[in-house]
């Protein structure tokens, strides 16, 4: 992850927003979006990586990300953001044309997809299929020529 002023406050806005969010696995949501930064390579991508489901997840709104970060950042934000009432599919492909919104999501699809994130987790029979081919198909829209 890159460390400068404004991953440093994405980082705690983040941190303050997930605060007491747990995954489906019971462990501390802020883990998912620190992994997603990590594997960022620009100041941008780590900021959007932090902030990707703030807005989806919490009270945070695209207003309040605007007063404190860059239009880069908050567009990226604002595509990963999966609205209530639009399809899945059509969300991600509004996503592929956004170099930084596609890296993390395809990040975030990588890290959706590690199984053993549920090691230890009793899930419902079908659901890690279920999420195996969203995710799979999600990937090939993002990756399509």
């Amino acid at each position: 992850m890159i460390y400068t002023e404004l991953t440093a406050k994405a980082m705690r806005l983040a941190y303050a927003a997930h605060h007491g969010q747990v995954d489906k696995a019971g462990i501390p949501y802020i883990f998912h979006p620190l992994h997603l930064a990590e594997q960022m390579e620009d100041e941008i991508s780590c900021c959007a990586a932090l902030l990707h489901d703030t807005v989806e997840d919490t009270d945070v709104t695209l207003e309040q990300l605007a007063e404190e970060f860059p239009p880069e950042v908050v567009e990226a934000v604002r595509l990963l953001t999966h609205e209530k009432g639009t399809d899945y599919f059509e969300y991600v492909r509004a996503i592929k044309g956004h170099p930084v919104a596609m890296k993390v999501k395809l990040a975030d699809l990588a890290h959706n997809s590690t199984e053993s994130r549920f090691a230890g987790v009793p899930v419902p029979e079908g659901r890690i299929g279920y999420f195996r081919d969203k995710y799979t198909k999600a990937k090939a829209i993002l990756l399509e020529e």
